[in-house]
Parts: C-alpha cells; sequence; structure tokens
C-alpha cells in the first residue's frame, strides 16, 4: 500500500492560527473539543485504509476540522483503478451537487446587500420564470398537459427545492416529458435543459431538482456577472480557493481523479466522466471542480458564521438562517432512482426526519456515527458528502468519484470516517 497510500495530519492546538469561536446556535451549547491524539489519528487512517482495502472505494480523501482548525487530512487508495497514480491531498474531484452550498452562499450574499430578496416572486429577477407551469400528465399521444402553477416561484422555494422543479434522475415524468418534446437532459450542459416545468406547484413538498441552476442564473442577473466570476472574486479568491472552478486548467489535469463505476457483481471500473466538452452556462447546481482542502476551507467558513480567513464572508444571522428548518413539516431526503446507473435509491438518515434550510439538508435527530441533531449535510452524485456540526463546531467532507450515487459501501465507509472523526475529540 506504500505507493497508494499518502497522508498528512494537521492538528492545531487551542491557540494556533485560529481562534475558537461560539456554537452557531442549532442544538444548544457543546463542550469544547480538544485535539486528537496520535492514536486518534491513527483510528481515522484505519477506517479509510479499510474502506480501499475492502474495495469499498477505489480511492478517497477525506479530511476534518473544529473550529479550532484542521484535526485531519488523509488520502488513501488510487485515482484510478486502471493506471493510477495514488490519491493525494491536491487531488481534484467532480464536486457535483456539492456546487449547490455554494451558489447557496452567492445568493445568500445578496440577500444581505438588499439585490434578492428571499420572498418576493423570482420572476421580477428571471422574467422565463414568471409564469410557472406545473406537469399534470400526458395525454394519449404522450403530449404532456400543463397548467398554470396556482402561486409564483421565491428564492426561498428555489433553495429549499420546493419550487416544484425536480430531476430525471429521480422522477420519471421528467424523464417521459424530455423525451416527448425533445428538450435536453441536463447532462448536455445546454441552457435549454432547464426548460422544465414543475410537478407541482410551488411550496407544496421537497423535490430535489435544478432549482439551483436557477438560483446561479439569478446570482448571474442581479450581480451582472458570470457565476464563474463571481464565485471567484466574492467567495474563492478571499478563501484562498485556489483550485476550485469550473473549469481544470491544463497544468492541473494530471490531478484529476476518474469516476468509477459499481458493476453488479460488486466490482468497481473506471469509466469515461461523461463531464460535458462544454456547457452554454454555469450550473449553480453542480460543475464544480475541488480539492478536499478548498471544500473544508468552505465549510470552515460556515463553521465559523461566515468569516474565516480574516474576511466576512457572511453575517452570523444570515448563517444561522441558513441553518435553520425552512420548509416546516414537509419531509426531505428521500429519492427513489428512475436512473439506476446514475442513482441508487436514497435515505441517508432512515427513521431520522429531514428537513431542509437554505443551502443543504438538516437532520433533526443525533446521527448514528455522532453527528448532532440539527447537523447539516448534503453531497455530490459521485459519492462526494460532507457535513457540518454546528452544535459540537465540527465539519467533515469525504471525497471518492463512483456511480451510481449513495452506492451503499461507499456510504458505509464515510460513515466509519465520521464515526472515527468524532470519537477523535476529547469534550472537556
Amino acid at each position: 500500500m506504500a505507493n497508494k497510500e499518502r497522508t498528512r495530519r494537521g492538528i492545531l492546538a487551542g491557540g494556533a492560527a485560529l481562534a475558537a469561536t461560539a456554537s452557531l446556535g442549532l442544538g444548544g451549547a457543546a463542550a469544547q473539543p480538544r485535539p486528537s491524539t496520535a492514536r486518534s489519528q491513527a483510528q481515522i487512517d484505519a477506517a479509510l485504509r479499510h474502506a480501499v482495502e475492502s474495495k469499498a472505494v477505489p480511492g478517497v480523501v477525506a479530511m476534518a476540522a473544529t473550529d479550532r482548525g484542521v484535526i485531519y487530512e488523509g488520502a488513501f487508495g488510487t485515482r484510478d483503478l486502471a493506471k493510477g497514480p495514488g490519491m493525494t491531498l491536491d487531488t481534484l474531484f467532480r464536486l457535483a451537487s456539492m456546487t449547490k452550498a455554494v451558489t447557496s452562499v452567492a445568493a445568500m450574499q445578496l440577500v444581505e446587500q438588499g439585490r434578492l430578496d428571499l420572498d418576493s416572486p423570482i420572476g421580477g429577477v428571471l422574467p422565463e420564470l414568471s409564469a410557472p407551469q406545473v406537469l399534470e400528465g400526458f395525454d394519449e399521444a404522450d403530449k404532456p398537459r400543463l397548467r398554470p402553477a396556482k402561486r409564483p416561484i421565491t428564492l426561498k422555494d428555489l433553495l429549499t427545492h420546493t419550487a416544484g422543479f425536480g430531476y430525471e434522475i429521480w422522477d420519471p415524468a421528467l424523464g417521459r416529458y424530455i423525451k416527448a418534446t425533445g428538450t435536453p437532459s441536463i447532462f448536455t450542459g445546454k441552457l435549454a435543459s432547464l426548460r422544465l416545468p414543475l410537478v407541482f406547484d410551488p411550496g407544496e413538498r421537497w423535490e430535489y431538482g435544478i432549482n439551483l441552476d436557477w438560483v446561479g442564473r439569478a446570482v448571474e442577473a442581479v450581480s451582472g456577472q458570470p457565476l464563474e466570476v463571481y464565485f471567484r472574486e466574492k467567495i474563492f479568491a478571499p478563501l484562498g480557493m485556489a483550485d476550485t472552478d469550473y473549469v481544470v486548467s491544463s497544468g492541473k489535469q494530471a490531478r484529476l481523479v476518474s469516476v468509477h463505476q459499481r458493476k453488479p457483481d460488486g466490482s468497481l471500473e473506471a469509466i469515461a466522466a461523461g463531464d460535458p466538452p462544454w456547457r452554454e452556462f454555469w450550473s449553480g447546481g453542480g460543475g464544480l471542480y475541488s480539492t478536499g482542502r478548498d471544500y473544508l476551507i468552505f465549510l470552515q467558513m460556515l463553521l465559523h458564521q461566515g468569516r474565516f480567513r480574516g474576511v466576512q464572508l457572511l453575517r452570523p444571522k444570515t448563517v444561522a438562517l441558513m441553518n435553520q428548518n425552512q420548509i416546516g413539516d414537509i419531509a426531505a431526503g428521500i429519492l427513489k432512482t428512475a436512473m439506476p446507473q446514475r442513482s441508487n435509491d436514497v435515505d441517508f438518515f432512515p427513521g431520522n426526519p429531514c428537513r431542509w434550510g437554505l443551502g443543504y439538508m438538516i437532520s433533526t435527530k443525533p446521527g448514528p456515527n455522532g453527528r448532532s441533531a440539527g447537523s447539516l449535510t448534503w453531497a455530490g452524485i459521485f459519492n462526494t458528502y460532507y457535513w457540518l456540526d454546528p452544535a459540537k463546531r465540527v465539519a467533515g467532507v469525504f471525497l471518492t468519484q463512483i456511480l451510481p450515487f449513495a452506492d451503499g459501501l461507499a456510504v458505509g465507509a464515510y460513515g466509519e470516517f465520521e464515526k472515527a472523526v468524532y470519537g477523535s475529540l476529547q469534550t472537556a
């Protein structure tokens, strides 16, 4: 394993580069975590090494931090089972829907500035959404039957996935609509792929969909900047996230990981990633490439209530609002696949009702591996995952590149990593 395992561990003691901050307010006060011991670090290493040796994942980069600093960094396995090389801490991953949290932060910056409003009809910013149509079904000739939505779509609806939009991956009616109308698939990168009807009236329920793509379009409309430029100037550059972008430069291509497909017998094989060779729009819902270190910086910014590395990206009250349940009693987070090659059925917390904030899923009960009630999380389709635990003030990121989404073995390895991280936190 020596040539496939490269780790570096960071332990920042109490008075190091980052000062401790207060809890973000979800789940109440918590005892302050202390830095991990060498033994605890070895236990986290062991969990990730086992994930590779058991062939749960071909390779993984995983990192964690408390509000005092980075407590763990590890890279195990290979970027490509067929040709290598080994995973490294600067390996580049396709974030896919982990892009959505970045887009949500961008939108909330503009809400703070009064340039976007959570509760106003978004059609005032995006005329394309001023008269939304709801798909009611299909006639005998397979022609879609549409009707006007009962009320306008708001930015809050889009941020919480309650606007009525879906994804063809989990909604067969949308797959049928795309086929019947010739609408491009979201995988093509074409702007016309966003011209989908709603599958229910705004505010009626939760369904994961293209909502954050429209939020990205709203950010562009009011800022006057392409989303790529806005992200770079207002989020990535201030935080020092130099490896996060929509395009992998020629000088960084060698660091890009391959995508692997889980075969019916459980084995993995490297496949063509299927990245659009070009796209007509910068997707607020997916498309960023990044490293574990960069994304952990982004999570640390949220853990520090919007201020990190000497810059204030969001106000503390804005971050607190993002972290609160915004959909009431509506259930969130459960998906049934319509494309088994792309995704399994999704239910990450069976028996634990989940809700949605302004950017991510909220687990309402403590998780089985250590996270607190009120913790925040989401993922990317290639089995990339993150969590934020405001009560215990810890965040983690787990990156691999496997299809289909919600891969049982990858999710299990993510859970073991999380468990080891929480086991390493010695509370006072």
